[in-house]
């Protein structure tokens, strides 16, 4: 007897099975990524204890004449490819022909279908892997694919399935996967005779918000990005919604949902600058390219795939995401409230997500406050060069009550004006400062706190950077040399690297083999103590290496500086100050999150005030 023998059909498709239907999701899978190349616009799925005892799945797609239902459920047998060439270009979800042989081999699997135009119906089932001659059937249109009993003739696999609760979270996970990707199809989905879900067909900013809620859409980015033969778009997720896990993910290349690490590493540095720690990013983002250009044959489940140009791709990925987030600034998402909540369309030209706020003008009396200001009045001004909206002159000496006035303060015909003609600033004007560290703000809608140094900080790390990119950081001399005792790396740092440190606005001597002195830093971090930030620095940069510290590890750098530099807790500012700081977030790019991803700011409406005081219960 040889050694060698050929295995017969049935145990290789329960082989395949192992890797193809791992659980009723995998199986559901399968189906209704037939039933979608099939052209069905209505899906239907009647699941019984989580997809184990019955999973079926009906659409009124184009169907299959009476000879093709046995050629359906055999082995590597597929309409979708005929050739190598068509391998190479995939443009189906489906296409390796061994999802229904290997779902008919672990169950009793019944396969009905009409082809459009045709009198009748046709039906098969599939015993022990025999299948059954095609018997006349009752369907109006489409095909009904019905599971019965997975696994009932391998004790063994059925063992591994969880709970019926378990299995049907897995197979709704997969539900709401395949009907985020198809906004133009109707889904349903029925488990143990009750409806889960009902989705029409509708646009795709309504199926994201029928799936992932109405509350990540209006938090989140709309972005619409081409180039070449690339296009990116969907929902990028607000920073502040992010999660300590990866399940609300949803990246789909060319409609299949895919796990790839090109994309997650791209994805992951475009939020690098605004996502806390650990935490991850939230989105539901659909990738268009050349079939061509990604093999999709890389495994059964169709879940992994290989880009032909990676490189390309994750440049394209990175920048369209890191260009969409970078047009965010605080308040946007409080102008989007004051339109309606209404998104902008993802159909529309490229970047047509991008929102642009309207000029504003005062609408409010700013409130004349005694606030004790210990600080000179032009320190803002020094900070951010000039208080926008105002420059009220300065009191004689600092620690004196002050009473300040707002333009407009005194415009009765602006005052007059109805309410709806007149536009307030997305973050207000500020009314007060809580424990040297929030500002409080007053808007349309209620109530903004901002925490400051976040804020600053952004703002600072901000200008930082554009200053560097067009080469105009600038330096500002000190008139008294800040000495300090340093360790002998710093002294190291400064007599190896003395080039790279003009480039960022420094300059640093050597006073002794123990002391360094500063005798310039730069000019919008000129408020910053020197000591602590030359220190900073030159740890950044023995850490990190001359050759990078100005490349990919630019921004971790200028972070630190911006740390530093930012107005520090218990700093008390006037009101014009705290109004400049609140008009500078609503420019700057990124502004709602700290350089460390932390929110700079947030909202509570009248509505959810009222209720902190049962008002109207």
């Amino acid at each position: 007897m040889p050694a060698i023998r050929l295995l017969p059909d049935h145990l290789i498709n329960q082989i395949a099975a192992g890797e193809v239907v791992e659980r009723p999701a995998s199986a559901l899978k399968e189906i209704l990524e037939n039933s979608l190349d099939a052209g069905a616009t209505e899906i239907q799925v009647d699941l019984q204890q989580g997809g184990i005892k019955l999973l079926r799945v009906t659409d009124n797609g184009s169907g299959m004449a009476k000879e093709d239902l046995a050629l359906a459920l055999s082995r590597h047998a597929t309409s979708k490819i005929s050739s190598l060439e068509d391998l190479q270009q995939v443009g189906t979800l489906g296409f390796r022909g061994e999802g229904l042989a290997s779902i008919a081999s672990v169950s009793r699997l019944t396969l009905t279908s009409r082809l459009s135009g045709a009198d009748m119906a046709w039906q098969v089932d599939t015993l022990e892997g025999q299948i059954s001659d095609p018997q006349p059937a009752a369907l109006q249109a489409g095909t009904r694919v019905e599971v019965n009993d997975l696994y009932y003739n391998t004790p063994a696999r059925r063992k591994f399935l969880k709970s019926e609760a378990t299995e049907y979270a897995h197979c709704e996970e997969m539900f709401r996967r395949m009907a985020l990707a198809y906004h133009d199809v109707a889904f349903t989905l029925f488990h143990n005779a009750k409806a889960q879900w009902r989705l029409p067909r509708q646009t795709l900013e309504k199926r994201v918000e029928a799936i992932l809620g109405k509350d990540f859409v209006q938090a989140g980015l709309l972005l619409d990005e081409s180039a070449n033969s690339l296009r990116l778009y969907g929902v990028a997720g607000s920073p502040t919604v992010s999660k300590s896990s990866r399940d609300a993910q949803y990246f789909y290349v060319n409609g299949r949902f895919v796990r790839d690490k090109v994309v997650t590493h791209a994805i992951r540095e475009a939020y690098k600058d605004v996502l806390h720690h650990d935490r991850h990013a939230c989105y539901a983002l659909f990738f268009e390219l050349n079939p061509e250009g990604v093999d999709v044959n890389v495994h059964p489940t169709k879940i992994e795939v290989r880009f032909r140009e990676s490189q390309p791709i994750h440049r394209f990925l990175f920048h369209a995401l890191h260009k969409a987030l970078a047009s965010t600034t605080a308040g946007a998402a409080a102008m989007q409230a004051d339109d309606g909540g209404a998104p902008a369309t993802i159909s529309a030209a490229p970047g047509s997500g991008q929102r642009h706020s309207q000029p504003y003008q005062p609408r409010f009396e700013q409130t004349k406050m005694p606030l004790a200001a210990y600080e000179p009045r032009n320190f803002y001004q020094t900070l951010f060069g000039g208080i926008k909206g105002g420059d009220p002159t300065p009191n004689s000496h600092p620690g004196s009550l002050q009473t300040t006035s707002w333009p407009g303060q005194h415009d009765t015909a602006l005052l007059e004006r109805p309410a709806e003609e007149v536009i307030v600033p997305p973050l207000g004007y500020a009314v007060a400062q809580l424990h040297g560290i929030y500002i409080l703000s007053q808007t349309n809608e209620g109530l903004v706190v901002v925490d400051m140094h976040a804020a600053h900080e952004r703002i600072v790390y901000e200008r930082l950077k554009h200053a560097l990119d067009a080469d105009e950081l600038s330096m500002q001399p000190l008139l008294i040399p800040v000495v300090f005792q340093a360790d002998r790396l710093d002294v190291a740092t400064v007599e190896e690297q003395g080039d790279l440190l003009p480039q960022l606005g420094f300059e640093i001597g050597v006073a002794s083999p123990t002391h360094l002195a500063v005798r310039a830093v730069p000019t919008m971090l000129q408020q910053a103590d020197a000591a602590e930030l030359a220190r900073a620095v030159l740890q950044d940069i023995r850490e990190v290496g001359a050759s990078r510290v100005l490349t990919e590890r630019r921004n971790e750098l200028l972070a630190t500086m911006a740390c530093h530099g930012a107005v520090r807790a218990n700093r008390q500012l006037t009101v014009p100050e705290m109004n400049a700081l609140l008009r500078d977030m609503e420019a700057t790019e990124r502004s709602g999150q700290c350089n460390h991803g932390r929110p700079t700011w947030f909202k509570l409406s009248l509505n959810e005030l009222d209720k902190l005081f049962m008002r109207g219960q």
